[in-house]
């Protein structure tokens, strides 16, 4: 007796072979059959008109604290999302000290956007191991969940304040690998790291990973070759790769004999997107193997001056963010101080577009009295009120202690981004990724990733099969990771599924949802046309509602994953063609 039959299903298995009507039966946990299904079973769901497939692997989140007050990890739960990866950017929450917790808590706060208060009343902060971490997940999730060890954390659980600012010494680079070595034993997928300088702690100094030499670097990734199932997670950068930066990407790659997955390859610049993906041409010459994460959507970003990430990228805007609250907005209030930061702002580089004013809506207000701005033009505002474009943002934001919402101008919405994104996802130098679900609560919409995908790649602009993009969300992030028995239908293996309709699956616009821990907001999105999701098994949607089941598996290294291969050719030997 099956637990449960899935009858009239459009099955798209994962492998990129064409969808094939059949059945599919579910028994403790696994498929147990696929195609031709007579066996009886205690629950049937007819699925016509629907398709079935793995549930989406979303291989770079930040759901590393959330996984306390929300088990479900929603909104991915809802876009058919199964299984996730956490730890990334070397923003880890374990391991820990009792030193460290508040640094890590703020840290965490300011470069991943995620609310104090909620961190601070939604996770207790009361482990130090990483198995101690792990330990406390549990029989609490809603989805399979793995994280890696994060560079910062382990930092400056050894070196303390030296974290920030100093080198570490021959004994703390000893120290550290020793932590490193631990925590991939208790189960963490691998060792994450940055040195981006978009990256800024609380303070607004560079986050500790940022002060680690390339010897630090190089030594922390050489601990993986030592694990079975893990891999290196690492930031560059922004913009156009200097030959170093890809050099040290494939000799991270090469030290630890491990694949290395970057953020964030972006549609765009055909120059810059070239450059960025020959991290991967030398990295293979040189016998590593270097992937892209390439998002794969236009981004709804919203920013504002309380938290401050975009502006604290801008030239002379840093200091800005290393003051309180008030003495910001005493700064902001100055109008030498406003010419100065304009005029930096418009010499910023790649950040420059943010800084075209008059192009920011009003994305949402704090203030009753300012309900008629929201979902205007800075610009049409100004010339309403007879100000410049920077005087308007500032005076509305200053009046509402900074925290009023901006939204830049849409980009990456036109079909030749499409295309361009079709073309980025068949190149095996990348992964479809970056959505950074559970961070930036208050600024993007990439967790609806998958989605999007079927909505826009697929239905609306063609430029991807439908079995294509069920693969790259599944078999192919799957073989990458090293995951077990999970990213393709296959009888015998863990039945994690989504029925979903091709005509209808899509995301809402984004809005703001107040559910989190201290009753602070998160940028939100529903999901369409996801009808069902089971995890291991076990059905965590039904007709689009949380059931409350919570499934979801710990993900280990070693034990869910095993080494992948360098080799591209390799890894992905079982595929089909897309």
């Amino acid at each position: 007796m099956l637990d449960l039959l899935i009858t009239n299903a459009q099955i798209i298995d994962g492998t990129g072979r064409p969808a094939y009507a059949g059945a599919i039966g579910i028994k403790a946990g696994k498929i147990a059959a696929i195609g031709d299904v007579n066996e009886p079973a205690n629950e049937t769901i007819d699925a016509a008109g629907r398709a079935v497939s793995p549930g989406f692997i979303d291989v770079h989140t930040h759901y590393d604290a959330q996984v306390f007050w929300d088990g479900t990890l929603s909104p991915s739960c809802y876009h058919g999302v199964t299984t996730v990866f956490g730890g990334f950017c070397g923003f880890s929450i374990a391991p820990l000290s009792p030193q460290a917790a508040p640094y890590l808590l703020n840290m965490l706060a300011r470069v991943e956007g995620m609310p104090v208060k909620s961190l601070t009343e939604g996770v207790p902060w009361d482990w130090q191991s990483f198995a101690e971490y792990l330990g406390k997940l549990e029989g609490g999730l809603g989805v399979n969940a793995g994280f890696m060890a994060g560079h910062s954390a382990i930092r400056r659980v050894v070196m303390g304040e030296r974290a920030v600012g100093e080198e570490a010494t021959d004994q703390e680079l000893r120290e550290m690998t020793d932590l490193l070595h631990r925590c991939l034993e208790e189960g963490a997928l691998g060792f994450s790291s940055t040195i981006s300088p978009t990256h800024n702690d609380a303070d607004g100094q560079p986050v500790p990973s940022r002060h680690a030499s390339r010897e630090e670097l190089i030594a922390l990734a050489r601990v993986c070759r030592d694990h079975p199932g893990t891999s290196l997670e690492f930031l560059p950068g922004v913009g156009f790769f200097k030959d170093d930066t890809k050099q040290l990407m494939s000799d991270l790659s090469t030290a630890a004999q491990r694949p290395l997955n970057w953020n964030v390859l972006a549609a765009g610049d055909d120059y810059v997107m070239e450059n960025q993906l020959s991290a991967t041409d030398l990295a293979r010459a040189n016998g590593g193997e270097v992937l892209a994460l390439t998002v794969p959507q236009p981004i709804t970003l919203l920013i504002n001056l309380h938290a401050g990430f975009i502006f604290d990228a801008m030239e002379g805007w840093a200091p800005l963010f290393q003051m309180s609250i008030a003495e910001r907005i005493d700064a902001l209030s100055d109008p030498q101080n406003r010419l100065e930061l304009d005029r930096s702002a418009r010499n910023s580089g790649p950040m420059r577009n943010f800084a075209i004013w008059e192009d920011l809506t009003v994305h949402a207000v704090v203030n009753e009295g300012n309900q008629s701005l929201q979902g205007r033009k800075i610009g049409d505002i100004a010339a309403e009120q007879g100000k410049s474009a920077i005087d308007t943002l500032l005076d509305l934001a200053i009046s509402e202690d900074l925290r009023t919402s901006f939204m830049p101008p849409p980009v990456g919405g036109d079909e030749a981004l499409w295309q361009t994104r079709g073309k980025l996802w068949a190149d095996n130098r990348t992964l479809i990724g970056a959505s950074d679900a559970g961070a930036h609560l208050d600024m993007i919409d990439t967790f609806a990733f998958s989605t999007q995908v079927l909505s826009n790649g697929v239905r609306n602009y063609g430029v991807i099969s439908l079995e294509a993009a069920i693969q790259q969300m599944t078999q192919i992030p799957a073989e990458t990771f090293g995951l077990v028995d999970r990213g393709t239908l296959k009888v015998g293996w863990n039945a994690d599924l989504v029925i979903f309709n091709p005509s209808t699956v899509g995301s809402s616009k984004v809005y703001m949802k107040t559910d989190l821990p201290g009753n602070e907001p998160r940028v939100y999105a529903d999901a369409f046309g996801i009808d069902h999701v089971f995890v291991n098994g076990v059905q965590t949607i039904k007709n689009g509602e949380h059931t409350q089941n919570l499934p979801g598996k710990v993900l280990k290294s070693g034990q869910d994953t095993v080494t992948t291969s360098l080799d591209p050719a390799v890894r992905h030997k079982n595929q089909y063609a897309g």
